[in-house]
């Protein structure tokens, strides 16, 4: 299919065609000539190709259930054998699409493709083999993939850097530099013979993925700046790893600035609040994002929310301690929750006031009241139906797709202990 790829990417910056981080929406086309021997293939996790000299380059090689479709696209766009490819960063929609071209590779005989990155990624391979059961389980719920299994392991770079790199191959320079931001580990390139920049996840569509309730640490200050570093390059394509192109050096440094205003803002207004001594939920409750760009297509909060960045930035500049000392050496929930049933007379009562504040629209107390039900009487499948109500009422009213995840998944927990049927997951629309 030919597509005119400019036209759809001003679409998708005006607001007319959806593609980003939490939807894909060119995912279904084959490789998309962006320029002369530059080429994009959409999925969740994009992979840029470049004809170069004979040789094929890749930035980015995307996942591995989709690897040999990735591959057939690209290899339908250029036949020349691949002699390099970039990591981004480590996330496994980024790196688990090697696997056909080093079969390939090594079928005919060739040496097997290069591949660079950031030094830290072996490091976070590391981690995902350390913790491959957690992540199994955090990835099911964040995209409603009971199946899915986290992958133990991983193909290596052969060649790792640690602040900045300069690779020269087929005519084209790939200038590497190490940024932090969703991750610790990212490679950044600009490739001075098209202006063309490649951000890896530190843009994608969305308001900046650096508050993920269930992943580690994210970087926000440091994603500001390096996005900021970015805008300087002056860039004419930007082709993000997730997401449509931004085509025009205007359009380019208003997004990387605009994001990086969005996020000093919420950073600013957190550290305040932290130095004058106020407790987490105080603070959770009271930043808010820069009102002027809430409009902005790349600034909605459709896979990560503001508050949740401001967990993580308390999480790293003040602990894990909150502020309640009630927190410090709290009692089991389930204890608290008895003794607040005991307290309202039973655990239905609860349960009932739960429903009240599904009426009465407040959601974030009918769920800590919900929840509160069924803790006292796990058992009571007539209280796991309200909380299922609650959850599902929840999860119909958020935004992202992060708080989105944990919702459903607590309401299929309580359909399934009630004998009622479970709501679909969301992962497909995704990968597709």
């Amino acid at each position: 299919m030919t597509i005119d790829i400019r036209a759809y990417a001003d679409k998708v910056w005006n607001g007319a065609s959806d593609d980003s981080i939490a939807h894909t929406g060119r995912g279904g086309d084959g490789v998309v000539e962006i320029a002369d021997g530059v080429g994009w293939k959409a999925g969740f996790g994009n992979v840029v190709a470049f004809r170069a000299g004979g040789e094929l380059i890749l930035f980015d090689t995307g996942s591995a259930h989709v690897a040999d479709r990735m591959h057939a696209a690209v290899r339908e766009w250029s036949a020349d054998p691949l002699t390099l490819a970039f990591y981004s960063h480590g996330h496994i929609d980024h790196v688990m699409g090697m696997g056909p071209y080093d079969a390939g590779a090594e079928a005919a005989g060739r040496p097997r493709p290069q591949v660079v990155a950031q030094e830290r990624v072996r490091d976070r391979f590391d981690r995902y083999a350390l913790t491959a059961g957690y992540n199994s389980v955090i990835n099911q719920r964040q995209f409603q993939a009971p199946g899915l299994r986290w992958p133990t392991e991983y193909r290596l770079p052969d060649v790792t850097f640690r602040d900045a790199m300069t690779v020269t191959r087929g005519g084209l320079t790939f200038e590497l530099f190490h940024a932090m931001g969703e991750t610790d580990d990212a490679a950044v390139a600009y490739v001075p013979e098209h202006r063309l920049l490649l951000p890896g996840d530190m843009f994608i569509w969305l308001t900046p993925n650096c508050g993920n309730p269930q992943k580690v640490q994210r970087y926000p200050r440091e994603w500001a700046r390096d996005l900021r570093r970015m805008a300087a390059l002056g860039a004419e394509v930007m082709m993000p790893s997730h997401g449509a192109p931004v085509f025009g050096s205007d359009r380019i440094e208003q997004a990387l600035t605009e994001t990086a205003e969005w996020l000093e803002s919420i950073i600013d207004q957190t550290l305040a609040m932290l130095n004058d001594g106020s407790r987490l939920d105080d603070i959770v409750h009271a930043v808010k994002p820069p009102a002027r760009l809430s409009e902005r297509v790349y600034l909605q909060p459709k896979y990560d929310e503001p508050e949740f960045i401001v967990r993580n930035l308390w999480r790293m500049y003040g602990g894990w301690y909150d502020g309640n000392p009630a927190h410090l050496k709290p009692a089991r929930d389930a204890d608290v929750a008895r003794a607040v049933a005991e307290l309202a007379g039973g655990a239905a009562k609860v349960a009932d006031a739960a429903r009240r504040a599904v009426d009465e629209g407040d959601l974030r107390l009918a769920a800590h009241l919900a929840e509160m039900a069924t803790q006292a009487d796990p058992e009571n499948a007539a209280l796991h139906e309200i909380r299922a109500e609650v959850y599902g009422a929840r999860a119909k009213a958020e935004p992202s797709l992060m708080a989105t995840g944990v919702f459903k998944w607590a309401a299929n927990e309580s359909r399934r202990a009630s004998g009622q049927e479970e709501e679909p997951g969301s992962l497909r629309r995704l990968v597709v």
